[in-house]
Order: C-alpha cells, then structure tokens, then sequence
C-alpha cells in the first residue's frame, strides 16, 4: 500500500497529527502520544514533510530573530529584581 493510499485510509491520523504537531515539538505531549506522533510523521510522507518544515521554520527564527538587549536595560532589570528580591526578604 503506498503512502498516499494509507493518508487516504486514515485521514483522522493526519489531523490529529497536524493538530498536535507543535504540542509534540515543543515537547508537552505525554510519551505514549508522542509515539504515536512520531509513528504517523515517520509513516506519513506528507505530515512527516509538514513537521519538518516547522523544524526547520524554528530553526531559522530562532537563529534570525534574536532581539539585542541593550546592556543598560539589563543592569536596569537586573537592579529592580535585586530590590525587589530586598523588598521580599525583609517582609
């Protein structure tokens, strides 16, 4: 049976698959669904290509999209937490 045929078959799988597909990258499926996930995206040609596309999306992001914090703004954060940490340990 080719892959298409079995897409075909089970097209609930494939959208269960596509609806859970960023809760199993981001890793908060419980393992037995991420099993399950990982069965159809390895059997599943079209759903295995759709999540590793997003991969590859989260990579680029992750590796573009970096925002600079200026560094005054770093020392300005990390001295409102120390006061208030202050604040909180003296309550």
């Amino acid at each position: 049976m080719s892959e298409s045929e079995m897409t075909s078959m089970f097209p609930n799988d494939c959208t269960n698959a596509v609806h859970e597909l960023y809760g199993y990258l981001d890793g908060e499926l419980t393992d037995e669904r991420r099993v399950e996930i990982a069965a159809h995206l390895e059997r599943c040609a079209p759903c295995g290509a759709a999540a590793s596309f997003e991969v590859e999306l989260r990579a680029v992001l992750a590796d573009r999209c970096r925002d600079r914090v200026p560094e005054a703004l770093r020392d300005r954060i990390a001295a409102a937490l120390a006061k208030e940490a202050d604040h909180a340990g003296g309550a």
